[in-house]
């Protein structure tokens, strides 16, 4: 599911973005969530930053403004796609810092916001099919690939660990690799992780997240240059 958060105080600019960008999400047939936000204060008292893939900010917002609450959702989100909303052109360069994608002059256009909208589910790789499905005896779960921690091995069965849940399944990890994107990696026999959730790289060792685990020899060197790469796009 695409996640998408509005953050304007000015709430006709808030269903204008949403009057657009919905009927292009269910043309397309992504499944949706959009919230709206009137303050960048709000926005950061919420919990939804984490998950969001794309947020859409207003610059120009009373007491925090769209760059300081683009500094603050970096550092508890480095993957959602940020594009800044504003009517002055100046404004533009300080996007840089926040790793902001694209600005949106106002007034703009149903075009340019459905254009920039594509741009960020490209970037997002959305676009791609980036999810696995997982068999069990309950039936089918589809999980969003962007959203899983790591996947561990004991014997036949597979461990999936998420943000905020864990699933189980029967199969082999050397087959499971082969079918996962390249933010994933071999760390260990029983352990293929996602890069983008590793913060720590010890001699023996990764957090992900608040995980700890191993790293054999035989994977070593492999993960120093692809997290090394990874910190750097």
């Amino acid at each position: 599911m695409i996640q998408i958060i509005c953050c304007d105080d000015e709430r006709i600019m808030r269903k204008s973005l949403r009057k657009i960008i919905e009927p292009e999400l269910q043309l397309r047939g992504n499944a949706y969530e959009i919230n709206e936000y009137c303050s960048g204060e709000a926005l950061l008292n919420s919990e939804d930053i984490k998950e969001a893939d794309i947020f859409f900010l207003d610059i120009e917002m009373q007491t925090l403004n769209g760059i300081e609450t683009a500094r603050e959702i970096r550092k508890r989100n480095q993957r959602a796609v940020i594009i800044f909303i504003t009517a002055y052109a100046d404004f533009v360069f300080h996007g840089y810092e926040v790793k902001a994608m694209n600005y949106i002059l106002k007034p703009y256009t149903d075009a340019q916001i459905k254009r920039i909208l594509h741009q960020a589910l490209e970037e997002l790789e959305l676009e791609n099919n980036f999810y696995f499905m997982i068999e069990q005896k309950s039936g089918s779960t589809k999980i969003d690939l962007k959203k899983v921690r790591y996947f561990s091995s004991d014997r036949r069965v597979i461990h999936t660990y998420l943000s905020n849940d864990k699933l189980t399944f029967y199969g082999k990890l050397n087959e499971l690799e082969d079918q996962l994107p390249n933010f994933f990696i071999r760390i260990h026999n029983r352990f293929l992780v996602n890069l983008n959730f590793i913060t720590v790289v010890e001699s023996s060792w990764v957090f992900c997240g608040e995980d700890k685990l191993p790293v054999s020899r035989k994977y070593k060197h492999e993960l120093d240059i692809t997290f090394a790469k990874n910190i750097l796009n």
